[in-house]
């Protein structure tokens, strides 16, 4: 009996020995960095409108500025600033104003990339936006093709800002690892 111990135990040293040298010493793809800037023009007055209020306490006439209120977007996405940009792409999601000062939003979209090297692709971005701050942090959950298994993170500036006709055009920074 002891010795049908020793040779089980000397074969499952063996084995975990096998086990471990073949899991360090595979070769293990490793992720690609993409830096991307990129500009959403968010519009809620305008002839170009392309952003929402859909829920608030006074329902869709609510102003969005205050708690509670909710937006609908599906903003253009372009390589530069201007409005005259190359436009790659749109941001699809939705605006949560979730600060009891209506300073601050909770927000969910997906940056849909319809032109350029990115063209069929898609980042998930969510996050807290206090646009007050200069720069605000936000979290890249997701993505799909050239995305896929993405994580990462961005930074949102605000290059533009009409607080009284509700527009503005943000600069998104992102850094994605993905394979």
């Amino acid at each position: 009996m002891c010795t049908l111990n020793l040779t089980s135990n000397f074969f499952f040293f063996i084995f975990t020995l096998t086990f471990l040298y073949v899991a360090y010493t595979f070769p293990k793809q490793q992720p690609k960095q993409t830096n991307l800037v990129i500009y959403v023009h968010d519009y809620f007055t305008g002839e170009e409108v392309t952003a929402i209020t859909v829920a608030g306490k006074a329902g869709p006439t609510s102003d969005f500025l205050k708690f509670g209120s909710m937006a609908v977007v599906d903003d253009p996405v372009t390589e530069g600033p201007s409005n005259k940009s190359k436009l790659i792409g749109r941001a699809q999601g939705i605006y949560v104003n979730s600060q009891l000062d209506g300073k601050a939003f909770f927000m969910v979209f997906s940056v849909v990339f319809n032109d350029g090297e990115f063209k069929g692709s898609t980042l998930e971005i969510q996050g807290y936006d206090a646009f007050g701050m200069k720069e605000r942090e936000f979290a890249i959950v997701s993505g799909t093709d050239h995305f896929r298994f993405v994580k990462g993170f961005g930074i949102l500036e605000t290059e533009f800002l009409d607080i009284v006709n509700m527009r503005a055009i943000l600069k998104l920074s992102l850094t994605v690892k993905h394979y």
